[in-house]
């Protein structure tokens, strides 16, 4: 089954100084559920920098951390991306 979502494209410099690119889907942009499928149990909630946001790596098909403050020029956002499945 094909899900359609909002997805972004950028690249931001890593704490080691390495660009990384990458293919995401911010939280809030994921189908309903999708998140606590993801993760098991109570957990803790891991308070993140100002500037850094959790997201879903498209790609890795895991969560990282996108860092906006270090972000190399424009994120781009594309509408309806169609993936067969997020994991």
């Amino acid at each position: 089954m094909s899900v359609r979502i909002r997805a972004y494209v950028g690249t931001f410099e890593k704490k080691n100084g390495e660009a990384r690119a990458m293919k995401f889907a911010r939280l809030e942009d994921l189908p309903a559920g999708f998140v606590e499928q993801q993760t098991k149990g109570g957990g803790t909630t891991r308070k993140l920098s100002e500037g850094n946001e959790l997201v879903w790596d498209l790609d890795a098909k895991s969560f990282r951390v996108f860092n906006w403050n270090t972000a190399k020029g424009d994120v781009s956002q594309i509408e309806n991306f169609s993936l067969d499945s997020l994991d």
